[in-house]
């Protein structure tokens, strides 16, 4: 049987080699200028930062003076590990049951293709033009954190002059039949934290050390831990991004066995929802330093405060077109706070709606996972989705 263009085309776009820490972004741009010549889509490259580039691929609308939609999907890919996978991560492996593998399958290659594969099937019947603008963005460097990419991007001439109105970017994979929408998603901070202490031998019994002041904070931080997975537990109605995670990620020091060192590094991943008061638990956090002693200093690395979230009531006439399409797919479907961080925040940072959307229900989420994959069926579903999600936001009336 033959397979669906869509599938191929997206199986080709897996196959470029857009991994971290050296992604092929020209080879990306070579294949993603293919798509839009093909497609006859207006198309152009620009970089917020040597080597980082951005491609913009445009569909005018039939008045400019509207606010554009933006469909964002980033084509950088985090690292593998070969030897882990049951095919070769860049092959694009389509096995019997017609599960695709390779990195990107879910994270996020698969939102890319799919809204240019929801495009051709319009051009296809010969709709080459809707209401409102549609600007599909590639960005680079997402999963490093987006500062070399999005970050730079979103303070350009270049952007403003796109008039972005809504945006659509990515979600997650649900394991059920209902669809995940994000709205919002949790700040990062990502502290690192210094205990110095009295250095000396190891046989004695040495006051102020840096170990007891580690010690301290981390237990601290574990207390509060705990009593975020009680709130998390305790209410089925909440989800992950309603309560902040906190992970001991990094410890450094220590000379050798029988020495005591003059300071140990400890580095946390924390995540705060847009609902915790970023100020108090700021203080929480010093109070944690001031209580294991003396000299305790907290760095960050990541401190992200974004408290703005994508309206979600149908006052709101894109949450309104976003609703009524899903609910016209007879997609069942919940609305959540993400639990990462996506190029997203920036866009909301700026006051910008922008929801976290990748329609992969009954799937398991593996992206960052080794044997990452996607079913073609699962993935031409999510483009007979973005068709009507596409056109219903593309159509807005003005606001």
């Amino acid at each position: 049987m033959s397979e669906d263009i869509a599938v191929t085309k997206f199986r080709e776009y897996l196959r470029v080699r857009t991994v971290q820490p050296t992604p092929d972004y020209e080879g990306c741009v070579k294949f993603l200028f293919g798509l839009a010549d093909e497609l006859g889509i207006e198309r152009k490259r620009f970089e917020a930062h040597p080597g980082r580039p951005f491609v913009l691929m445009t569909i005018p609308g039939q008045d400019p003076s509207l606010s554009s939609i933006m469909l964002y999907s980033h084509t950088d890919v985090v690292p593998v590990f070969p030897e882990h996978w049951k095919y070769d991560p860049f092959s694009a492996h389509k096995d019997e049951k017609g599960d695709i593998y390779a990195r990107g399958a879910q994270d996020m290659k698969c939102v890319g293709s799919q809204y240019v594969e929801a495009l051709r099937r319009h051009f296809q019947r010969g709709q080459k033009q809707f209401l409102r603008t549609i600007h599909i963005v590639w960005g680079p460097d997402e999963e490093v954190g987006g500062t070399l990419g999005m970050a730079k991007f979103i303070e350009l001439p270049e952007f403003k002059a796109l008039n972005i109105g809504f945006a659509l970017d990515e979600g997650l994979a649900s394991e059920t039949e209902t669809y995940k929408v994000y709205y919002a998603e949790r700040c990062p901070w990502w502290i690192r934290v210094t205990f110095p202490g009295q250095p000396g031998h190891g046989s004695k019994f040495i006051e102020d050390t840096a170990g007891e002041k580690m010690q301290s904070f981390i237990n601290s931080a574990l207390a509060f831990r705990e009593k975020q997975k009680a709130l998390l537990a305790a209410d089925t109605q909440k989800t992950l991004g309603d309560v902040t995670t906190l992970n001991l990620t990094v410890i450094q020091g220590g000379v050798q066995t029988n020495v005591l060192p003059e300071k140990f590094e400890c580095e946390f991943d924390i995540r705060v929802p847009p609902t915790v008061e970023f100020d108090e638990f700021e203080k929480e956090l010093n109070g944690w330093a001031a209580k294991a002693g003396k000299g305790t200093k907290i760095e960050y690395k990541q401190h992200t405060k974004i408290k703005n979230m994508t309206p979600t009531t149908r006052d709101d006439p894109f949450w309104k077109a976003f609703e009524d399409t899903l609910n016209s797919e007879n997609c069942k479907f919940v609305k959540e706070i993400f639990t990462g961080a996506t190029d997203s925040r920036y866009l909301r940072e700026k006051g910008l709606r922008s929801i976290g959307f990748s329609p992969m229900n009954n799937t398991p989420s593996l992206l960052h996972d080794h044997n990452e994959y996607l079913n073609e069926k699962v993935f031409l579903r999510g483009v007979e989705i973005y068709e009507k999600l596409i056109a219903a936001l593309a159509s807005v009336p003005k606001e």
